[in-house]
């Protein structure tokens, strides 16, 4: 009888060994899982905004040059042209303006696309259940040696 104790512990060591294993398993396949779904959530989210700048940009293009085309019209219907002294000035600091806007909302844009952005380190605790069923396996073969 005393010697039906250790091939117990044994079988013990083993059933508790095969379940960390498949628990260690499961949990990375769920890791897996969830680190493919945030991926494509991810992805899409960087799609939405990067569609939403495009359409920002054409917006602001589109009033730069029905900006830009209005003061011109309205220079040479004053009968000043348009590409001289204080009207070409104008129509530089109407494009200079613009071209800043669109530095600002790239800034913008490239902060809103970082700040969702996760981290490569998260853990999915599958090292966790391994460095355990090393554990119990060690006190498992510590008590038969003893």
């Amino acid at each position: 009888m005393a010697q039906l104790a250790p091939i117990a512990t044994a079988l013990g060591a083993g059933a508790s060994l095969y379940s960390t294993v498949r628990q260690a398993q499961t949990q990375s396949g769920n890791a897996r899982a969830q680190a493919a779904a945030a991926q494509q959530q991810e992805a899409a989210r960087q799609q939405q905004l990067a569609a939403q700048q495009a359409a920002e940009s054409r917006a602001r293009e589109a009033r730069l040059a029905g900006t830009t085309a209005a003061a011109r019209a309205r220079l040479a219907a004053s009968g000043v042209s348009p590409d001289e002294g204080s009207a070409a000035a104008l129509t530089a600091g109407l494009e200079r303006d613009a071209a800043a806007a669109q530095a600002d909302s790239d800034q913008v844009f490239a902060a809103r696309l970082s700040a969702g952005r996760r981290s490569l380190l998260n853990d999915d605790g599958s090292l966790t259940t391994w460095l355990r069923a090393g554990s119990s396996f060690g006190n498992s073969l510590r008590n038969l040696l003893d």
